[in-house]
């Protein structure tokens, strides 16, 4: 039965290959989230601190984490409908950007 086995081969690859484009553009639009709050709150190593908004998507899934840092990192600097813009804008370029780099 090749014919099957290659299909599910195919299957198994466009998953992988999928689940790994998912990684990459939440990872780009955490960094750009990053660099903005970063630069809100006046921080000198901008890299650094988009590393930790990274690092802090790794806590459980979806993007609640990485809500809870900015907002308790930026405090009154940006109320929740800024920041929850600000990630919907940043995954949608991430989403672009990786497409187009495809």
């Amino acid at each position: 039965m090749p014919t099957f086995d290659d299909r599910e081969n195919a299957f198994e690859n466009k998953y992988a290959h999928d689940q790994e484009m998912k990684f990459r553009v939440e990872a780009r639009a955490n960094k750009m989230l990053g660099l903005w709050a970063a630069e809100l709150l006046g921080k000198s190593d901008a890299e650094a601190y988009s590393k930790e908004v990274i690092a802090s998507d790794f806590e459980e899934a979806g993007h609640e984490d990485v809500y809870r840092k900015l907002s308790g990192d930026l405090g009154s600097a940006a109320d929740e409908k800024t920041i929850r813009a600000k990630m919907a804008e940043c995954l949608a370029t991430a989403k672009q950007q990786v497409m187009d780099n495809e």
